[in-house]
């Protein structure tokens, strides 16, 4: 029943996510660690704001502590990156961080970490997921938590610091105090509010905040920065006139950002904004990397200052990986998250906000001016985004349909290629692609199209539903 997708285990509170299940994966994961000969490093844990959060976390640790392996505990809910970053930089082998990331309230889940800080491969997670196939003796024994204090197998920490000191130190600090920002953030009732107001209220910037308190509900919404969720930000920064407003999904590793003009930016949009400024106005040379159904104007902007765009599979393992090996400047996806060269490598919000709010400071300009520039440079693309819940037998037919005949409706536009390498993606002669892919996250087949224009883009999302049966 544990099983991984792209950004880790995931299941409903109370359906599959229980202390039994937790307690089996931490326990195979103590397995794994014993196998590689690594579990005298230990492992560190964090959690999120989510409903029970703190206690698996703590289930996890009595496992193991039971097994004999040091357990770190990060006392205080925290961001996904921090759980990263120490794991980078205390040279650790495996970390785990609880959480369901943007899911809705209903789900909780677990991501693992591996060595240098990066999200577990399809190799590691299948791994992980022999091995727990490998745990028999159910309920898994696990030592109490107070005796696993008492014997040191369990330790609790708080390592913000060093995580926000190793952003401050990446960020010009100094050219951010000179600016005088005003900046609105949205944790959305995540855990990203104190790294964040550390860092800017460090910088000198005016920060106001809400959607601060905690609430496992994360106030009746979906705890991602979208559009549509992100409404009250933008008035906020519209009444409020500020510079910038910024949100992070409920784990922090997800970024959105409003406009001075009020204006949503899709998370397309911030990663051609940052890959520009890091080859423009820092100077850094290096290729990009974006997933499958990440906007092809990275490509753009990689080719004019002689550059080449990388395109992996949909989950950021893949990103991480290509990064390494390519030496990139900066990888991301269209759903929020992107990482940089020389910090972690797995997503982080809380740094793509320092950034950001960097960008601001040195070139002199309002966001709204740096996007039109950019667009006007480069043209504009129209992405559509669509999903929709199926049954399992309908999963089935629209797999045997799209990725096992390989069928594929009559398009309008003159196609140029077709790619299987996750779900299907098709690319137009005009420039435009769209891709077709069940997610990895949450039960839903998600379309993704880009073109010229937005009419374009809507036509060919209707034609994949009326193709696929999908309404």
């Amino acid at each position: 029943m544990i099983k991984f997708g792209t950004g880790g285990w995931r299941a409903v509170i109370g359906d599959e996510f229980t202390k039994e299940n937790i307690q089996i994966l931490s326990r195979a994961l103590a397995d794994k660690m014993k196998a590689e000969g690594v579990e005298q490093e230990g492992i560190v844990l964090g959690y999120d704001r989510r409903f029970l959060s703190k206690e698996a976390m703590q289930w996890a640790a009595c496992v193991f502590a039971r097994e004999g392996i040091e357990a770190f505990l990060i006392n205080k809910s925290a961001p996904t990156p921090l759980v990263m970053f120490y794991v980078m930089k205390h040279e650790l082998h495996y970390g785990m961080m609880i959480t369901a990331s943007h899911n809705p309230a209903i789900y909780n889940g677990i991501k693992v970490f591996t060595q240098g800080g990066r999200d577990a491969d399809e190799i590691q997670t299948a791994s992980i997921e022999s091995c727990i196939g490998e745990v028999t003796d159910i309920p898994v024994e696990a030592m109490e938590y107070e005796e696993g204090k008492k014997a040191g197998l369990i330790r609790e920490i708080y390592p913000l610091n060093e995580y926000l000191d190793n952003i401050i130190e990446a960020v010009d600090m100094n050219a951010i105090k000179k600016r005088g920002l005003r900046v609105a953030l949205d944790p959305m009732y995540g855990v990203s509010e104190t790294s964040l107001k550390t860092i800017l209220l460090t910088a000198r910037c005016e920060v106001e905040t809400i959607h601060e308190r905690h609430d496992t509900l994360f106030g009746g919404k979906l705890p991602a920065p979208t559009a549509e969720t992100l409404i009250p930000l933008q008035n906020y920064v519209l009444d409020r006139h500020c510079d910038l407003g910024v949100a992070t999904d409920g784990d922090a590793d997800r970024i959105g950002v409003v406009d001075d003009e009020g204006r949503f930016l899709h998370p397309n949009d911030i990663l051609v904004l940052l890959y520009y400024y890091l080859l423009k106005y820092r100077g850094w040379r290096g290729p990009a990397v974006r997933n499958i159904c990440t906007t092809h104007l990275l490509d753009a902007v990689a080719e004019d200052f002689g550059e080449k765009c990388y395109e992996v599979p949909v989950g950021f393992k893949y990103i991480s990986a290509k990064m390494q090996a390519m030496d990139a400047i900066i990888g991301g996806e269209s759903s929020g998250g992107l990482t940089v060269r020389g910090h972690i490598r797995g997503k982080d919000g809380i740094y793509a906000s320092a950034l950001l709010v960097e960008m601001l400071a040195v070139t002199g300009k309002r966001l709204s001016e740096i996007m039109d520039d950019i667009q006007a440079k480069y043209g504009h693309r129209a992405l559509e985004e669509r999903s929709y819940r199926f049954s399992k037998e309908r999963k089935e037919e629209i797999r045997e349909e799209l990725l096992t005949k390989k069928s594929l409706p009559q398009l309008p536009y003159q196609v140029r290629d077709i790619s299987y390498l996750d779900g299907c993606k098709v690319y137009f002669e005009n420039g435009g692609w769209v891709s077709i892919r069940f997610s990895g996250t949450e039960p839903l087949l998600r379309i993704f199209c880009e073109m010229p224009k937005e009419e374009e883009a809507a036509r060919v999302c209707e034609i994949f539903e009326e193709f696929l049966h999908l309404l």
